[in-house]
């Protein structure tokens, strides 16, 4: 990407672990979000207390496409609102159970992550240079209460990568350190990564 100076700036990361969290907690769904326009028009409708002026402005279409989506007279969406449509209702879908997942994580259950990255690691003595790996691993409620409490405040890619990097030196290198006293992993190039409660 280049700036209007002609400078070339970096490319913007992706959010993979917020994506992932994201993904991990619609898994946790009982029932199945609204899959019509129509249904989750009229989801979004209850949500926003009946008011189509509130939920055209949270769409970003005018009053009377809600009003048309409502009717059943318009029933297919161009792909913008689509997609919004989608990410809407199931941001809103099952708080209650959502929120007892991210519960159980934070206190008991913990996270399971499988992740494929580049990992560096610093350490006392002798250890592998930093080479691509998948892992997949255990994070104990401690780590999970700190990256649910992260993503909460609004943390950013950067902020959750140091914490899930501790989380996975503990559950993965150290074995909850029993292993590898003063190991410390980073990673980054994350390629993909999936997280469940």
């Amino acid at each position: 990407m280049i700036d209007s100076d002609g400078t070339q700036q970096p490319a913007p990361r992706r959010n993979r672990v917020l994506d992932a969290l994201v993904r991990a907690e619609r898994k946790v769904f009982t029932r199945p979000a609204p899959k019509s326009a129509k249904s989750q028009i009229e989801f979004l409708y209850t949500r926003a207390k009946r008011s189509t002026k509130a939920l055209a402005e949270q769409l970003g279409v005018s009053p009377r496409t809600v009003q048309r989506y409502r009717a059943g007279q318009q029933t297919k969406p161009q792909k913008r609102l689509q997609a919004v449509l989608v990410e809407e209702t199931e941001s809103r879908w099952q708080p209650q159970v959502r929120a007892q997942a991210r519960e159980r994580a934070a206190t008991t259950a913990g996270m399971h992550v499988e992740v494929y990255a580049y990992f560096g690691f610093e350490c006392t003595g002798s250890s592998d240079d930093g080479r691509e790996r998948f892992i997949s691993t255990a994070i104990s409620p401690a780590y999970a209460a700190e990256i649910l409490r992260l993503q909460e405040a609004g943390a950013t890619e950067e902020d959750l990568h140091p914490v899930v990097a501790e989380a996975i030196t503990e559950s993965y290198f150290t074995d909850w350190g029993s292993r590898a006293q003063g190991l410390r992993a980073d990673f980054t190039h994350v390629r993909s990564i999936e997280i469940e409660f």
